[in-house]
């Protein structure tokens, strides 16, 4: 998958001291640079289920299942500098040790930085709809992207996908139903529930109380 379009704006954002503080201490004990081919056995120093989530903004979610699953290991790819900081410091205060973060676009370290199906389970929470007609190139889930995904997952994983902008979620259920290394959880064509194992967030409980919808999609590869 080569790209000429990026699917983000590297956004600099204001980043607190502590924030600050603990990419400058904290990033050797749980950072991960993506400039080579990871083994992810030798990464987390045993073998377990790996699951990915890319954009993790803040880091919440990540840090929720990482903490309801110790028996898995999660790696995290954004390249927000003060939501990376944010999420170092969660790792520090929760003591977890089953989580790792890669500061890159996401679409690079999966061409380049991990193996062929070496992942269980992939998350996208809330990408960037770029909701302007004109910037819907833009958007990170296209045909190329869900077949690059489906060369780094094993045969049983899971991808899940949640958004509140509709016309991307009706973008995204197409293109999922047109790649025919995915099956739909639920149903050809359908949407799912929100599986329990999605957390909450703060941004989307802001989102339901304003009367927003959520649409999850559930699919496994083949």
């Amino acid at each position: 998958m080569t790209r000429t379009i990026r699917s983000f704006v590297r956004r600099g954002g204001r980043i607190t001291l502590s924030q600050k503080r603990a990419l400058e201490t904290l990033w050797s004990q749980n950072g991960v640079e993506s400039d080579k081919l990871l083994n992810l056995e030798d990464l987390f120093g045993r073998p377990a289920e790996k699951h990915l989530e890319i954009g993790f903004g803040m880091g919440d979610a990540l840090v929720t299942m990482a903490k309801a699953h110790p028996e898995h290991d999660y790696l995290g790819i954004d390249v927000y500098r003060p939501g990376i900081g944010h999420l170092l410091m969660q790792i520090e205060s929760a003591q977890l040790t089953n989580v790792r973060v890669v500061c890159a676009d996401a679409v690079d370290v999966l061409q380049d930085s991990l193996p062929s199906h070496c992942l269980d389970a992939v998350y996208l929470f809330f990408p960037d709809p770029w909701h302007k007609k004109r910037h819907h190139k833009r958007r990170l889930i296209q045909p190329e992207f869900i077949n690059l995904l489906a060369k780094r997952m094993k045969s049983g994983g899971y991808l899940h996908f949640a958004t509140d902008w509709e016309d991307y979620a009706q973008q995204i259920l197409q293109v999922l139903e047109a790649a025919p290394e995915f099956i739909n959880c639920v149903a050809a064509g359908h949407f799912s529930p929100r599986p329990p194992q999605r957390p909450l967030t703060k941004f989307e409980q802001r989102g339901l109380r304003l009367g927003h919808g959520v649409w999850d999609l559930l699919y496994q590869r083949q």
